[in-house]
């Protein structure tokens, strides 16, 4: 007891030392934290509660506060003045990550990817390579048959399951996400997978996925917690191990299709096979490493962070542009109608090269986002040197974040900004040329802002504009009778639906 007492006094008397010596926070202000635990209110409330807990201190606070999530003070801006100020222009010093917790390393083979990789040679390297290889315009073009072949896929899951049910209803959340997973197979694996195979990786993609936010208890007192919670981590290795098996035979099978190109370029092979994410990194050296290829479970979890990255933020806001084109009868007939007089007569799809003459088609992709972004959060960014922003001194090491749908629902930009309004986006309208990297001004940044800026961004515009014009023209999307749709919001690894849209579809020609 003694010796607890002792213990007890020592910790207090260094507390107050601390207390007493340490020199004016120049932190923005936010609610009582206590040393290393952090703020005292995630006693009442949980990450999943953020959001609405950082309007809250907004509104008392001002546009920047500070919030402890476990030890290291976190930033977060809701003004899109100082977000341009921080992500443009002090970039450099705003552009690295906060280092992983040591209990889930793993998921990003120690920050071997591009998402969450230090800014440094090695994201350089990694980003560069997703841009040239995967992601420029030239080699998007190479995809364009995988696109006409999901969206059959994606049409007839649609058809089936409107036949099946009596009022001719459809729930699509599930269909438009497959039929995003299944093109980001291709352009990741190189090859057309059949149904059970894609199932299978999208189930341990998902799982893991999900069950990661579990692990955010890591965050408070680590060296405890990760004793506590020990069975979470142990699962969380485990469905790791579980994709790193589905994935290891298609690493083999791109090996192995290399092998065979070089002995003989054989018809058959190119036919099953195209360009694909994989095969850039087969190629690529470290030279910060010793000029060392990438490890295996390096490649799995950077497949794995492309196949997240393009399939739920794209999925996710095609359901949210569908959902409002159910609720606005008149915005869905206009967009027919741009579709109808633009494209060739006689069916079929709606062609790439025809999207880039349909200026209210865009407008609504960019409502749609403006209005539903994904993420309601970047991913953070950590503080390389201390920096001065609104008269608060932003220490190095420390996180920042920025609320995305608060910059896009700003009223002193967006005039009655909760509605749907396309035409804000069109010549003469209040938003006609709103640049959404946010280089010049941000006004929206849906795919985020500065050095960090989501590099899919021309990949997820194309897909969103493709599919919504092709959906918009194959069916009609109406209301199930007596079900309005509900706009209420779920945070999952983006911000979903609560209630998935349901709506009832009538084909729009005969099949």
């Amino acid at each position: 007891m003694e010796v607890w007492l002792v213990a007890l006094f020592t910790l207090l008397l260094s507390a107050s030392i601390h207390f007493l010596t340490r020199k004016k926070s120049s932190l923005p202000p936010g609610p009582l934290a206590v040393p290393f635990l952090g703020n005292l209110l995630w006693l009442r409330y949980s990450l999943s509660d953020l959001e609405p807990l950082l309007r809250g201190l907004h509104r008392k606070h001002g546009p920047v506060v500070t919030l402890r999530i476990g030890s290291r003070p976190t930033i977060f801006v809701s003004d899109r003045g100082v977000a341009h100020r921080v992500l443009v222009e002090h970039g450099a010093a705003f552009s690295d990550r906060p280092a992983p917790l040591s209990a889930t390393r793993f998921i990003s083979s120690n920050q071997h990817i591009i998402s969450s990789g230090a800014y440094g040679p090695l994201w350089r390297l990694l980003r560069r390579n997703l841009m040239s290889e995967i992601l420029h315009s030239s080699r998007v073009k190479l995809y364009s048959h995988g696109r006409d072949w999901v969206l059959g896929v994606l049409t007839g899951h649609l058809y089936s399951q409107s036949r099946s049910s009596e009022d001719g209803s459809v729930v699509a959340k599930d269909s438009f996400q497959f039929a995003m997973f299944c093109l980001l197979v291709l352009m990741c694996f190189g090859e057309k997978l059949d149904e059970k195979a894609i199932r299978e990786i999208e189930a341990a993609q998902r799982s893991l996925l999900l069950y990661t936010r579990k692990l955010n208890v890591l965050r408070f007192l680590p060296a405890v917690t990760k004793h506590v919670y020990r069975c979470r981590w142990r699962t969380a290795l485990d469905m790791r191990k579980r994709q790193t098996e589905i994935c290891l035979p298609l690493i083999e099978a791109r090996r192995e299709h290399r092998r065979r190109r070089q002995q003989q370029d054989t018809e058959e092979e190119e036919e099953r096979f195209v360009y694909s994410y994989l095969d850039s990194l087969l190629d690529i050296k470290l030279p910060e490493e010793g000029g060392r290829g990438l490890t295996e479970d390096e490649m799995v979890s950077l497949c794995s962070e492309f196949l997240t990255a393009g399939t739920d933020t794209t999925s996710t806001a095609l359901q949210w542009i569908m959902a409002e084109l159910v609720r606005n009868k008149d915005v869905q007939d206009k967009l027919f109608g741009e579709i109808d007089s633009t494209t060739s007569k006689g069916g079929g799809a709606v062609k790439e090269e025809e999207l880039h003459k349909m200026p209210y088609l865009k407008a609504v992709v960019l409502e749609g986002l403006r209005r539903h972004p994904p993420a309601h959060f970047v991913l953070p960014h950590a503080v390389t040197e201390e920096v001065e922003i609104e008269g608060y001194v932003i220490p190095k090491d420390a996180t920042i974040n920025f609320m995305v749908a608060e910059m896009g629902w700003d009223e002193k930009v967006w005039e009655e900004p909760m509605e749907f309004k396309p035409e804000r986006f069109l010549s003469g309208g209040s938003a006609e040329g709103v640049d959404i990297t946010g280089s010049r001004a941000i006004k929206m940044m849906p795919f985020g802002v500065g050095r960090r800026i989501c590099p899919g961004l021309g990949l997820a515009m194309l897909h969103l504009e493709y599919f919504v014009a092709n959906l918009v023209r194959e069916f009609e999307w109406r209301e199930v009778e007596g079900q309005e749709v509900d706009l209420s919001e779920k945070p999952e690894f983006t911000t979903v639906m609560k209630y998935p849209l349901r709506a009832r579809l009538v084909p729009r020609r005969i099949c």
